[in-house]
C-alpha cells in the first residue's frame, strides 16, 4: 500500500514530466538551503537564478510555472526574500499584468479578421517570396499592435485548418473520420505522399516567415512585446515616446529582417524556398471561397467590425486614451458586444491564452526580489557600468541578447531595467544641489505625466546639466535593453514566447517542426538581425 501510494506520488508530481527532470528539481529544492547555510546567499541565489533558467529551458519538457513557482515559493521560505518584496515587484509592474489579462484576450475577439486577412494572403498570392514577405510584414505589423502570441495563432490556425482539409481530401476520407491522423502519410499514393511533403516544406517556411515577423514589429512598439511595457513604465515612456525612442534600431532591424526573408527564399538558403505545389493551392483557394460563402452576410459583418475595433486599438494606443490594459478592456467590451459573444463561457475562452504566462510573470517577479534582496547583479551591473560610451551600450545588448536567447527575454529585461535603474538613482543622488532625494528626482524624471524639461528647468543649472547627462545616458541603455532582449532572442524558442508556441502547437509534429528544424530556419534571421541591431547601437544610438 506504501510503496503503491509513493509510486503514484511520484507519477502525480509535475505529470508526465520526464524522470529526470522532476529529480532534477527535486535536487534543487533540497540544494538551496544547503547552499543558503553552507556558502551564504549570494552563492544560494545564482543557484536559484540557474535553476530557474533550467525550468525556463525546459519549457517543452514542463511548462515552468510549477516547478518554477516551487523554486520560488523556497526562496521565499528560506528567507531570500519576502512576500512584501514580491507584491512590490508586482504592484510596480501591475500595468504589465492588465496588458496580459486584458490585450491578449482583447485579441482573441479580433482571430477571425486576422484569419480572413492571412488566408487572403495565402490563397491570393501567387510567388512564394511575396507570400512569404507578406507574412513577415503582416506579422510585424500586427504585433506592433497586437499580442504576437494571437498573431501567431491565428498564422497557426490558417495553416493547420488548410493541411488537415487537404491531407483528409487526397486521403478519401471524411471530415469527421476519428481514426484519421494527419501525422501519417503511409496510406497515400507516392505522387500525394510527395506533393504533402512540398506542402509541409511550404508551411514551415512560411511559419517561420510569420514568427519572425512578430519579432521584427514586437520590438518596435509599447506593447509588441510584454518587456517592452515594463521597459516603457520604468522610463515613463507613452507609446509615441517608445517608438522615437528604439527606432535608431528597430528600424535598420525592420529592413535587414525583411532583406532576410527575401534573401533566402530566393536563393533556398537554410531549408527555406520550398514551393506550393499548384493543384493544392487551386484546392485551397477554392475551400476559402466555399468557407467565405458559408459565413454568409453574418460573417462579413463580424469581420467589418473586427477591422473596424483595430482601427479604434490603433488610435487609442498612438494617443494614449487609456492605459494599455484598460484599452485591452474596451476592446472586449465593443467586440463581445457587437459580435454577439455574450455567454460567460464563450468569453472566459478569451482568458487561457494569457492567464498562465501572467502568473508565470508573477513568479518571474519573485526571482527578481531575490536578486533584488540579495543584490545579486551589482558585480555584473557594476563592471558593465564601468565601461563608457558605445562599449558600455555595446555590452549591454551583447549581455542581454544572450541571455535572452537561452532563458526568457521578459525575466532577462526584467532583471536588467530594474537594476540599472537602481544604480542610475544613485548617481542621480550623488549630484549636488538638487534639492530632494535621488528616488524623487528619478521619479519625477520618469513620470510620464510630467515633461522632463521642465523637472529639469526647476534644478539650478549645474545640477539640471548633470542630470541631463545621467538620463541621456540611462535612456539609450533602455534601449540597448529592449533591443538585445528581443532580437537575438530569436535564435531559439526559449526566448521567444511566439516561437516556443508555434513549437508546442498541435501544426508543429504534423509539419515536422521540431527544436532543431526550428533553430536552423531561425539562423539566418538571428545572424543578420543581432549584427545589425549591434551596428546599429553602435552607430546609431
Amino acid at each position: 500500500m506504501t510503496k503503491s501510494m509513493a509510486r503514484t506520488f511520484i507519477n502525480t508530481f509535475l505529470g508526465h514530466a520526464p524522470m529526470w527532470y522532476k529529480l532534477a528539481i527535486v535536487g534543487f529544492l533540497i540544494l538551496n538551503p544547503i547552499l543558503l547555510l553552507a556558502a551564504g546567499p549570494f552563492i544560494a541565489g545564482w543557484a536559484l537564478i540557474a535553476e530557474f533558467i533550467f525550468t525556463l529551458t525546459m519549457a517543452l519538457k514542463c511548462y515552468p510555472l510549477p516547478a518554477g513557482g516551487l523554486l520560488a515559493m523556497e526562496a521565499v521560505i528560506i528567507g531570500m526574500t519576502t512576500p512584501e518584496t514580491i507584491y512590490h515587484e508586482a504592484h510596480n509592474n501591475f500595468e504589465v499584468i492588465l496588458l496580459l489579462i486584458f490585450m491578449v484576450a482583447g485579441i482573441y475577439f479580433m482571430k477571425d479578421f486576422l484569419q480572413f486577412t492571412f488566408t487572403r494572403i495565402l490563397v491570393n498570392v501567387k510567388s512564394k517570396r511575396n507570400i512569404s514577405l507578406l507574412f513577415c510584414l503582416a506579422g510585424a505589423f500586427l504585433s506592433a499592435f497586437l499580442d504576437a502570441l494571437t498573431v501567431t495563432a491565428v498564422i497557426i490556425s490558417v495553416a493547420y485548418g488548410f493541411y488537415s482539409v487537404y491531407h483528409r481530401y487526397v486521403s478519401s476520407q471524411s471530415e469527421t473520420a476519428g481514426s484519421h491522423s494527419l501525422a501519417s502519410d503511409l496510406h497515400l499514393k507516392e505522387t500525394n505522399r510527395n506533393e504533402l511533403r512540398e506542402f509541409r516544406a511550404f508551411l514551415r517556411n512560411l511559419m517561420m516567415h510569420g514568427a519572425v515577423g512578430t519579432a521584427l514589429g514586437g520590438v518596435c512598439t509599447l506593447v509588441g512585446e510584454p518587456q517592452n511595457l515594463l521597459i516603457g513604465h520604468e522610463m515613463g515612456w507613452h507609446f509615441m515616446t517608445f517608438l522615437i525612442e528604439v527606432a535608431p534600431v528597430t528600424m535598420p532591424v525592420l529592413i535587414v529582417g525583411l532583406l532576410t526573408c527575401v534573401g533566402v527564399e530566393k536563393f533556398k538558403l537554410f531549408g527555406y524556398g520550398a514551393q506550393l505545389p499548384g493543384n493544392i493551392r487551386s484546392f485551397l483557394f477554392e475551400e476559402a471561397m466555399r468557407e467565405e460563402e458559408k459565413q454568409g452576410q453574418a460573417g462579413k459583418l463580424k469581420i467589418m467590425i473586427q477591422a473596424a475595433t483595430g482601427v479604434w486599438l490603433i488610435l487609442a494606443l498612438a494617443f494614449h486614451l487609456a492605459a494599455v490594459g484598460i484599452t485591452g478592456l474596451s476592446i472586449i467590451v465593443l467586440l463581445t458586444a457587437f459580435t454577439g459573444v455574450i455567454e460567460e463561457h464563450r468569453i472566459g475562452h478569451a482568458f487561457e491564452e494569457a492567464l498562465p504566462f501572467t502568473a508565470l510573470l508573477v513568479v518571474f517577479f519573485s526571482i527578481v526580489a531575490v536578486i533584488h534582496s540579495q543584490h545579486l547583479f551589482a558585480p555584473i551591473i557594476e563592471y558593465v557600468l564601468s565601461l563608457h560610451g558605445q562599449s558600455q551600450l555595446m555590452a549591454y545588448y551583447i549581455a542581454n541578447g544572450l541571455l535572452s536567447s537561452i532563458s526568457d527575454n521578459v525575466f532577462v529585461a526584467t532583471v536588467y531595467i530594474s537594476e540599472t535603474k537602481m544604480h542610475f538613482t544613485q548617481l542621480l543622488n550623488a549630484v549636488p544641489g538638487i534639492g530632494m532625494t535621488g528616488q524623487e528626482l528619478m521619479s519625477k524624471l520618469t513620470d510620464p505625466h510630467l515633461a522632463r524639461a521642465d523637472v529639469l528647468a526647476a534644478l539650478p543649472q549645474q545640477a539640471a546639466d548633470q542630470a541631463h547627462a545621467i538620463m541621456t545616458q540611462f535612456d539609450r541603455l533602455a534601449v540597448a535593453i529592449n533591443t538585445g532582449t528581443n532580437i537575438p532572442s530569436v535564435a531559439t524558442p526559449n526566448g521567444q514566447a511566439a516561437f516556443l508556441f508555434l513549437l508546442t502547437s498541435a501544426l508543429a509534429p504534423v509539419i515536422r517542426l521540431s527544436y532543431g528544424r526550428m533553430v536552423w530556419l531561425a539562423l539566418p534571421y538571428t545572424i543578420t538581425m543581432s549584427l545589425a541591431g549591434l551596428l546599429a547601437v553602435d552607430l546609431f544610438l
